[in-house]
C-alpha cells in the first residue's frame, strides 16, 4: 500500500526529474489511448453502449441492496459461500480465516485492486502465508517491493531494461537480456512452479450477475483460470459495486471493458463461475470498505460506476506525465483522484489538483462518469477542510477575489501581456515550470487560436 502521506506535487517533480523517462512514460500511455479511439471508431454503436451502461449503473445502484441480497440467494443456491466485510481489516480476517482453516501455505493471487487496498498481501505474510502475484505486470511490482502504478498496466512505468534487470536478480535470467519474449517465458516457468505448489488461489471480480449469482474475472494472461483451475480453494474479493443486474446486460460491459482499457475487442478470457468445481470450494467476499459511503454523497456516488478500466488515466496529461505512483492512494489518475479523497479528504486532497479540468477523462469514460466536475467539488472540499498548505490557499483566495472583480482580471491581464515580454530569460527559462515542460513531449509551434481555427474548419459543428 502507498503512504499515506505522499502528497502528488512533490511526487510528480521527483518523477519529472528523470526527463527521458518522463516522456517515454507520456508516449506508452498514450498509445494505448490511441488504441482505445480506434476501436471505438469500429463500432457505430459505441456511444450507444456507453449511454446503456451508464443507465444499467446507475438503476444498479439505485437499488444496490435488492441486487446484492438476490445475488447472495442465488450464489448459495449454487453452492457458493458469501461473506460480507464492511471494511479492509474485515475482509483480510476473513480471507485469512479461510486459509487458515484449510491449512494454507501459498496462496495464488490474480490481479485484484481491492486486495491492494485492503493491504491483504502484507496482512497475510505477517502471518505466515507466501502470496504469489500471478498477473505478469503485478508480480514485476511485487518483486520490487512497489505498488502498481496503473490499475490496468501495473508496471507501465518500467522499461523492458529495468525488468531485465530484475529478473537476473530475482530469477537468475540471462543478465543484459532485454528480449520481452525471453522476459516473459522466464517469468511463465517461474509462475507455472507456484501455481503447481499453490494450496489456494484468489481472484478479483469484474461483474457479479444477480440473477444467476455468477461472477465473471476478465484477465488476458489465463493466470485466474489456471490459478482457480489447481487448488482446491478458491475466493474471490470483491467490491460490492461490481453487481449487475442480469445476464443479458454483461455483454455491455464486455464490449465496453476491453476497449477503454487496453485498446483490445475484448479480453483473451472472460471466465464466469457460478458454482464451486468438483470436490472444490468457492468462497465471495463482498467487501464495502466506504463504499456505502460514497453511495450515499450525492456530489460523488457516480464513481461507484466505474468498472476500472484504466481509460480515465491513459487519456489524463497530468496522469501520464508523472505516473501513479505520484498519487497517495491505491488507484490513480481521475478516478482514483475523487475515490481517495472521498475516503479520508486530510491524506488524499492533494490529488483533486492533480488535474488540469480538461474534461478527456469525462469524455473517455465507458460509464459516463462526471469525472472532472467531481474533482472540482473535492478541491473546494479540501479548502473548507483546510488541508491545503498556506500559500496554495492564499493562492486560491486572491484568485477567487479577482474572478469576483472583472475590472481587476483585465487590468492583471493587460499588465501580465506587458511585463512578461521583457521579463528577464532566467527567471522563465530555469523556472520550476519551465524545468517540467523540458521533460514532456514538445508542444505544438502554432498558437492555441491558430489550432482552435482548424479544429472549427474540420468541425464546423
Amino acid at each position: 500500500m502507498k503512504p499515506a502521506h505522499i502528497r502528488h506535487p512533490e511526487a510528480a517533480a521527483a518523477f519529472l526529474q528523470d526527463r527521458e523517462q518522463a516522456r517515454w512514460h507520456d508516449s506508452a500511455i498514450w498509445w494505448v489511448r490511441q488504441k482505445r479511439d480506434t476501436q471505438a471508431s469500429q463500432l457505430p454503436e459505441w456511444e450507444a453502449l456507453r449511454t446503456l451502461a451508464r443507465e444499467i449503473k446507475a438503476h444498479t445502484l439505485s437499488r444496490l441492496d435488492e441486487y446484492l441480497v438476490a445475488f447472495q440467494e442465488n450464489a448459495e443456491k449454487n453452492g457458493m459461500v458469501v461473506h460480507w466485510a464492511a471494511d479492509a481489516d474485515e475482509h483480510n480476517r476473513i480471507v485469512h480465516g479461510l486459509l487458515a482453516a484449510a491449512g494454507v501455505q501459498k496462496l495464488v493471487k490474480s490481479k485484484s485492486m481491492l486486495t491492494e487496498e485492503c493491504g491483504l498481501n502484507p496482512y497475510l505474510e505477517q502471518r505466515g502465508i507466501e502470496v504469489i502475484d500471478t498477473d505478469l505486470g503485478e508480480r514485476i511490482v511485487q518483486l520490487r517491493q512497489e505498488p502498481p502504478s496503473h490499475i490496468v498496466m501495473p508496471a507501465i512505468h518500467l522499461k523492458k531494461e529495468q525488468i531485465s534487470e530484475l529478473f537476473h536478480r530475482k530469477m537468475g535470467t540471462e543478465a543484459g537480456n532485454n528480449d520481452p519474449t525471453y522476459l516473459t517465458h522466464a517469468a511463465r516457468a517461474n509462475l507455472r512452479q507456484h501455481f503447481l505448489t499453490a494450496d489456494a488461489g484468489l481472484t478479483g471480480v469484474n461483474f457479479a450477475i444477480a440473477e444467476t449469482g455468477g461472477i465473471v474475472v476478465c484477465t488476458n494472461e489465463g493466470n485466474a483460470d489456471l490459478g482457480t483451475a489447481l487448488p482446491p480453494l478458491h475466493i474471490a474479493s470483491m467490491g460490492l459495486e461490481k453487481i449487475i443486474p442480469r445476464l443479458e446486460h454483461l455483454g455491455v460491459f464486455t464490449r465496453l471493458l476491453a476497449r477503454s482499457a487496453i485498446g483490445s475487442p475484448i479480453t483473451t478470457y472472460t471466465s464466469h463461475f457460478h458454482r464451486p468445481r468438483p470436490g472444490g470450494q468457492l468462497h465471495i467476499v463482498i467487501v464495502d470498505n466506504g463504499r456505502s459511503q460514497i453511495l450515499g454523497d450525492a456530489d460523488f456516488y457516480q464513481s461507484l460506476r466505474c468498472i476500472r478500466c484504466g481509460a480515465c488515466m491513459n487519456t489524463c496529461p497530468v496522469y501520464r506525465r508523472s505516473t501513479g505512483h505520484s498519487y497517495s492512494y491505491i488507484i490513480p489518475g481521475p478516478i482514483g483522484s475523487t475515490l481517495g479523497p472521498s475516503r479520508d479528504i486530510d491524506q488524499h486532497g492533494s490529488m483533486a489538483f492533480a488535474c488540469t479540468t480538461c474534461g478527456s477523462c469525462s469524455n473517455v469514460c465507458p460509464v459516463k462518469i462526471n469525472l472532472h466536475e467531481q474533482l472540482v467539488l473535492h478541491r473546494r472540499r479540501a479548502f473548507e477542510a483546510g488541508t491545503l498548505k498556506p500559500v496554495k490557499k492564499m493562492g486560491l483566495l486572491a484568485m477567487r477575489f479577482a474572478i469576483r472583480h472583472p475590472a481587476l482580471m483585465d487590468a492583471g491581464g493587460k499588465v501580465m501581456r506587458k511585463v512578461v515580454p521583457v521579463l528577464p530569460a532566467a527567471l522563465t527559462a530555469d523556472s520550476a515550470w519551465s524545468r517540467a515542460g523540458r521533460a514532456l513531449p514538445d508542444m505544438p509551434s502554432k498558437s492555441f487560436k491558430e489550432l482552435w481555427r482548424e479544429r472549427q474548419q474540420e468541425n464546423p459543428s
